[in-house]
Parts: structure tokens; C-alpha cells; sequence
């Protein structure tokens, strides 16, 4: 099997990292991930301007590519054959903060996976929990663990297509995860802020901050998962239609006259 590794981080995250030494006992991997990072930087590709790949080395010295596109451009360049053989799964990860809710639509990271989906080649995407205020390095390597053997089982197993899987894991020790719970996208709540500044000469300018997102913890959603220690998975689909509006919208009697 041969196994594409990209990330929104960037080619020298520590995730990304612990990631590919745990993916490499289970097929031929090939890591393409972006030259910088992307994250909150949603579904992403590049067609207005040449896309440039080249070497990178790893922290353990494993050879990468990388490239000045977006998440999605690594997986698009490598399913359209900068890659051979054809990777036939991709990961994306581990990106340092969990991704629920509607952080999908703006996470690279799961974008990168949703990439794979369009292409008719299996894709999950693979977050950690990290708490909002953690101090000091990163352990990633529960995550590479538990994702490694979801990829291994995963890749057994028929995915319907047009499904990708966002992976959550809880930031705990291994052993004290307690299971996988097949989840539904949870209520994420954003506290959003606009913060007006002005640079030296007086003129205004923006950022968009606020406080870290919260969520409702309800069960059998992603969030609530994570809550309650568990790994959450969560099936997400390429069909945004909301098929049951359709026949409200139907009633509706719209039309041009």
C-alpha cells in the first residue's frame, strides 16, 4: 500500500513527524506536505500561478517533498501523477488542535483529506486535542499510535464514495483513551471578535480575534467524544445538500415571474 502523508502545519511540524515513523510500518509512504503553514486556510487550490516542489529533510533525516501550495495542492499534484505509483491512501496530520464542527470548513488539514475524497482515494484527517493554554512541548505520539491503526484497519475495510473520516484524538496517555466512538459534527461555538488598530501613519487596519472556540459537549457528537476521553471519527461527505429542505424550498413556489 502506498500512503500519502501531507499536513497544513507545514513539512517540519513535529506532527507531521510522528505521523510518517508510525505510517511506515504499514506501507510505502511519501510525504508531501506545504513549505509553510496553511492553517484556517479551507479547501484551497491553486491555478493562477506555478506551484513549485523540491527536497526536504525530516527531523530524523527521512527524506520529504514539499512545495509552495496549499494542503490540498500537495494531495491534487500527487494524485495527478507527481507521485508513483498513485497513493492509494491519505492522511493528513496531526494538526495540533482538534478540528469539530464547522472548523472543518476552514481546517487545511481536513480539506487535505476532503482533496483525496474528490479523487476517488481514501482520506482521513487526523487532529489532537491539545488543550488551549498546554505549556511546552507537544506528545504527539499517542495520536501516530492510534492513527496508524485506524489507517491500517481503515484501508481493510469498503469507505463509500465521496466520504472522508476526521479523526480526533483526546490529549491523554494511551492507555488512557478510553475506545472510538463513531461521532456526529458537534455545535461549535466561535467568539469571534474584530480588533481595529491603525500603523504609523494613522491608517486603520483589522484582525479578526477573540477568544479560543468552545463547543457543547453533547452525546454522540465530536466534541462530546473528546470529552469523554474517547477517539471521535466522524464520516464526513462531499454532498452538501440539505436533502431534506428540498421539499420545503419545493413549496416555496419560487420562480421568475
Amino acid at each position: 500500500m502506498h500512503i500519502l502523508l501531507t499536513n497544513d502545519d507545514g513539512v517540519y511540524h513535529p506532527g507531521l513527524s510522528a505521523l510518517a515513523y508510525q505510517l511506515r510500518s504499514i506501507g510505502e509512504l511519501t510525504v508531501l506536505a506545504p513549505d509553510h503553514n496553511w492553517s484556517a486556510s479551507g479547501h484551497v487550490k491553486t491555478l493562477h500561478r506555478p506551484l513549485r516542489v523540491w527536497e526536504a529533510d525530516l527531523a530524523d533525516g527521512t527524506k520529504a517533498l514539499t512545495t509552495d501550495g496549499a494542503p490540498s495542492d500537495c494531495v491534487a499534484l500527487a494524485l495527478l501523477g507527481l507521485v508513483q505509483p498513485s497513493p492509494e491512501l491519505v492522511v493528513s496530520g496531526i494538526n495540533p488542535h482538534a478540528n469539530l464542527g464547522h472548523d472543518v470548513t476552514y481546517s487545511g488539514t481536513v480539506t487535505a483529506a476532503m482533496e483525496a475524497a474528490i479523487a476517488g482515494v481514501t482520506g482521513i484527517a487526523i487532529s489532537l486535542d491539545t488543550p488551549e493554554h498546554h505549556e511546552g512541548p507537544v506528545d504527539y505520539a499517542p495520536a501516530a499510535v492510534i492513527a496508524c491503526r485506524l489507517a491500517r484497519q481503515i484501508t481493510q475495510l469498503p469507505l463509500p464514495e465521496g466520504v472522508l473520516l476526521n479523526i480526533n484524538v483526546p490529549y491523554l496517555p494511551l492507555n488512557s483513551i478510553r475506545g472510538v466512538a463513531i461521532t456526529r459534527q458537534g455545535l461549535r461555538v466561535y467568539r469571534d471578535a474584530l480588533v481595529r488598530r491603525e500603523d504609523p501613519r494613522g491608517r486603520p487596519y483589522y484582525w479578526i480575534g477573540g477568544e479560543a472556540p468552545s463547543g457543547v459537549a453533547d452525546h454522540g457528537t465530536d466534541i462530546g467524544a473528546l470529552a469523554e476521553g474517547f477517539v471521535s471519527i466522524t464520516p464526513l461527505q462531499l454532498d452538501l445538500t440539505a436533502l431534506p429542505e428540498i421539499p420545503l424550498l419545493e413549496g416555496w413556489g419560487l420562480g421568475l415571474d
